[in-house]
């Protein structure tokens, strides 16, 4: 999956979080100096092409929404960064946060044992 630009995201998250909306109503959204119309459309059409977001029209606009949740593009993110990053091993990825001490033992841990019960 493509990573989102800064501002691909800025605009996923108004999406994710308020749902389908035309992109006046997503300009909206923004404070002032607010972003030019035209320059949110273009970013919007990049994202339908691209398979974020898909349309409904209604006469001659339409209204977008997300083809994707923020929990499955983070998901996706995560499996790309380890596919490209890790040689896809999950194991690599979690014994490179273990070594950078960004989780520690007993937090490896606590994670076995939820795994485990969620197995019984």
């Amino acid at each position: 999956m493509k990573k989102l630009t800064n501002k691909e995201k800025e605009i996923m998250d108004l999406y994710w979080k308020y749902g389908p909306m035309f992109v006046r109503e997503l300009q909206e959204h923004y404070a002032e100096p607010r972003p030019h119309f035209n320059t949110l459309s273009t970013i919007v059409r990049i994202l339908e092409r691209e398979g974020f977001l898909d349309h409904k029209q209604f006469g001659n606009t339409y209204q977008y929404y997300p083809l994707i949740s923020e929990a499955e593009y983070g998901r996706k993110s995560i499996a790309g960064i380890i596919k490209n990053y890790f040689d896809d091993s999950y194991l690599s990825a979690v014994s490179s946060f273990v070594k950078e001490e960004k989780i520690s033992v007993e937090e490896l841990r606590e994670l076995i044992n939820q795994i485990e019960n969620q197995q019984s």
